[in-house]
Parts: structure tokens; C-alpha cells; sequence
């Protein structure tokens, strides 16, 4: 059984009609990792599946050193949402529960390459001087 009900497809489906461009999911995820390393990758080749402008990627940190440096994984299950670029959006951890609709709107963000910012936000963070990291964090409780 999927983690995604037929409804919860069909909204899915509904939300990728937005999809402007290929998006590319890499999933870094381990065997020995525990059972999020497996639902992560299943949870994302379930979305994937769903549109065929998404390309899945499944790479272990440990054999695939390279790019798990390349992509700053240090962590797994961490998946990274890249459209024609790489925007830095990671999810560390199963992105379910309040985190899925985060990974349905990054992968229609990263294929249009359009953040739905305002020009008051885009101004202002053209004004910054050096690079910012910004890290959100969400639990259950």
C-alpha cells in the first residue's frame, strides 16, 4: 500500500499541471538507515510517479560520497529538489504530514524558477551582501 490515497493523487496531479520545467528528486538514503530511509524513497517515487517531468535519483552518502558533498548531505534520508538548477531546497527526513504540501509547492517552485516572492521581497534580498542559509524546521508536537 502507497502512502498516497486516490483523492490525495488526483490533487497531486492537479497541483503538477503547474509544472513549467524536468524536475530532478535525489534521494539520499541508506539500507542499514532504518524504515524512514525506505518510506522517504518510496514517498518519493510514489509523487514522481505522478508527473513525467519528474526524474528520481536514489543515491546511498556513504558509497556516493561525491555527490552527497557536492549537495551538502550529511544526513539521510535527505532529499534534493532541483529544477534547472540547484536552489538549495533540501529535506531532511520523510517529507509527509505537514512537510508534503512544503515538497509538492518546491517542486513546482523549482520547475518555473519563479518563488512567488513580491517585488518588495525581491528588492530587499538583492540588497544582501554575502550569502544566508536559512533552515526551517517542523514537528508534530
Amino acid at each position: 500500500m502507497g502512502f498516497l490515497q486516490p483523492r490525495d493523487e488526483a490533487a497531486v496531479r492537479k497541483e503538477f499541471e503547474r509544472i513549467g520545467g524536468a524536475v530532478k528528486l535525489t534521494v539520499f538514503a541508506t539500507e542499514l538507515g532504518g524504515e524512514t530511509n525506505t518510506q522517504t524513497v518510496a514517498l518519493i517515487r510514489e509523487v514522481a510517479a505522478l508527473s513525467d517531468r519528474i526524474s528520481v535519483t536514489v543515491l546511498n552518502p556513504h558509497i556516493d560520497r561525491e555527490q552527497a558533498a557536492a549537495y551538502g548531505v550529511t544526513e539521510s534520508p535527505m532529499v534534493v529538489v532541483e529544477g534547472a538548477q540547484d536552489y538549495g531546497i533540501r529535506f531532511l527526513g520523510i517529507p509527509a504530514g505537514y512537510e508534503f504540501s512544503n515538497l509538492i509547492d518546491s517542486i513546482v517552485a523549482v520547475s518555473t524558477g519563479e518563488a512567488g516572492l513580491s517585488d518588495a521581497t525581491k528588492t530587499t534580498l538583492a540588497g544582501l551582501t554575502q550569502d544566508v542559509t536559512i533552515k526551517v524546521f517542523a514537528t508534530p508536537t
